[in-house]
């Protein structure tokens, strides 16, 4: 049957029961692992030793970190710090060692490569910084997501906040369930990937938005099934180039762009790969299933007031 697309005429709205299922497995999993694994918090969240050194000529950032693995700092964060000459060294806490100690055996390894290496400053990030940190960041997030429900509700109408919100809880979860499953380093570099995450996913949920708003609008034949689908077809082609291109430069980034912004770089991957999928499938569906129809997003006709029985007063 066709249904109102002059494009594609994919029945997503037919398939969201699938959808939700496999939406609600993936979150399940992402809750499970992060309560019996955890996320590998970072320096960041962690604390730990900072030790900056500097170099006579263009240090080599992998040549420092095979130096630092030998030694047995293989978890050994490696930057440039201002010039290519100035590294920055990020070591995680050790239980059996003190900072100092740890400093030292640093040095000592990078000065068994390199004599001419000095160390130009040490400092420790205290455990409380990272507590900080962690409660400012669920704070940050926390903080979004309340202000994207009122923002919708405004602009649409509450059942559409409800599902823009959930499609975005739906994105975070799944996001830091995989980074629990893969044990991959979470650092104030991949809290900020999960809110420009919830930034994307929203855009492209507020553009089919639109759609259905307009469509409910326009189309006056059809359920409101029926115009959803409609409406997630017109928009698919825009969904899906914005999808790929942003994804070309994010993988360019995940190869090119150095360890430092490794995480950086699969938490964006794997959130525009979720967003995409929630934007299409989550978002619509759960206002949906709220029970949202043409009705409550009509354009009341000026000079009109309508009572029980249809009548002009």
């Amino acid at each position: 049957m066709r249904i109102l697309s002059k494009n594609t005429e994919i029945d997503f709205m037919g398939m969201r029961k699938y959808a939700m299922t496999l939406s609600a497995i993936l979150i399940i999993a992402s809750f499970v692992s992060l309560f019996t694994r955890g996320l590998s918090f970072g320096i960041d969240f962690t604390g730990g030793t900072l030790i900056e050194v500097v170099y006579p000529e263009t240090a080599k950032l992998e040549g420092i970190r095979e130096v630092l693995n030998d030694a047995g700092f293989g978890d050994a964060q490696v930057q440039h710090f201002g010039t290519s000459r100035d590294v920055l060294i990020r070591i995680a806490p050790r239980k059996d060692r003190a900072s100092a100690k740890l400093s030292e055996e640093v040095l000592t390894a990078l000065k068994n490569a390199d004599a001419a290496v000095e160390m130009r400053r040490v400092e420790f990030v205290g455990p409380q910084v990272g507590d900080e940190l962690t409660e400012q960041g669920g704070l940050a997030v926390l903080y979004a997501l309340i202000g994207i429900l009122i923002y919708v509700a405004l602009r649409f109408e509450y059942r559409f906040s409800i599902g823009a919100v959930a499609a975005l809880v739906h994105d975070v979860i799944i996001t830091l369930g995989v980074f629990s499953v893969a044990q991959i380093e979470f650092d104030l570099t991949v809290l900020a990937a999960i809110l420009a995450v919830i930034g994307y996913s929203l855009n492209d949920t507020i553009v089919v938005f639109d759609r259905i708003r307009e469509n409910f609008r326009k189309m006056r034949k059809g359920t409101a099934e029926q115009i959803m689908n409609a409406s997630i077809n017109q928009t698919l082609s825009r969904t899906i180039m914005t999808s790929l291109t942003t994804l070309l430069v994010l993988v360019a980034l995940f190869f090119l762009g150095g360890d430092i912004i490794h995480s950086f770089a699969v938490a964006l991957i794997v959130g525009v790969f979720v967003g995409t999928y929630s934007s299409i499938f989550v978002a619509g569906a759960s206002a949906l299933a709220l029970g949202v129809s043409k009705g409550d997003l009509m354009a009341i006709e000026k000079g009109k007031d309508v009572g029980e029985t249809g009548d002009q007063v």
